[in-house]
């Protein structure tokens, strides 16, 4: 069957886009035929009865492609064999079905494949002293039985994960440089690299 979708293209591209015939087929993967029969037409939708249901010769070799598909996912597009190539590795195998069998595999394989979100991920693995992290928090605590807002600086080593943590009233540039003063003290010395959230100091605190 092809849709109203599919009929839609065709048209546009006939059409509006003035492409021939023969870029059409080779683009939209559709018969010269059926692209005539769309261009000359007013149907919305073509329907096609087979009289006789050829064989499923592909069914017993779908794990075997699908093997293949599967070890070239990670390739470069460009070193990725074309349907011609399978179908001519599957039939160095025994394989005796036709070319456009394995073609529609594939090609419904690899548009499922790219409708699949990639899944990217970042790293959070450290070498020993490679980086330290740096951020501020607001902390409210009890001073003479009264709250009061302070400034904490926070420092954590990557890789072990220990902790420091300083107390101020204010958060200014100094103050900054102060806790990094007694983190490195503490830690007995300071990593090639830190991680900072945000260097911005509010205004208010300067």
């Amino acid at each position: 069957m092809i849709g109203v979708d599919l009929i839609g293209q065709i048209r546009r591209a006939f059409f509006e886009q003035r492409r021939p015939i023969k870029e059409i087929v080779r683009t939209l993967s559709v018969s010269r035929a059926t692209v005539r029969k769309v261009v000359r037409g007013q149907q919305t939708e073509f329907r096609y009865a087979r009289g006789v249901q050829p064989a499923r010769k592909l069914g017993e070799w779908i794990a075997a492609l699908t093997e293949i598909l599967e070890a070239e996912a990670a390739l470069p597009k460009r070193e990725r064999r074309s349907t011609q190539r399978l179908f001519e590795e599957l039939r160095g195998r025994g394989y005796g079905g036709a070319h456009d069998s394995v073609h529609r595999f594939v090609k419904g394989w690899r548009d499922e494949r790219a409708r699949v979100p990639a899944r990217a991920f970042v790293p959070l693995s450290f070498a020993p002293g490679e980086a330290y992290q740096f951020d501020w928090s607001h902390e409210t605590i009890t001073l003479q039985g009264l709250p009061l807002t302070i400034k904490a600086a926070h420092m954590k080593l990557s890789h072990s994960r220990m902790p420091f943590v300083r107390a101020y009233f204010r958060e200014t540039q100094e103050l900054v440089f102060d806790a990094h003063d007694k983190a490195f003290l503490f830690y007995g010395g300071a990593c090639r690299r830190g991680i900072y959230d945000n260097l911005w100091t509010p205004p208010a605190a300067r």
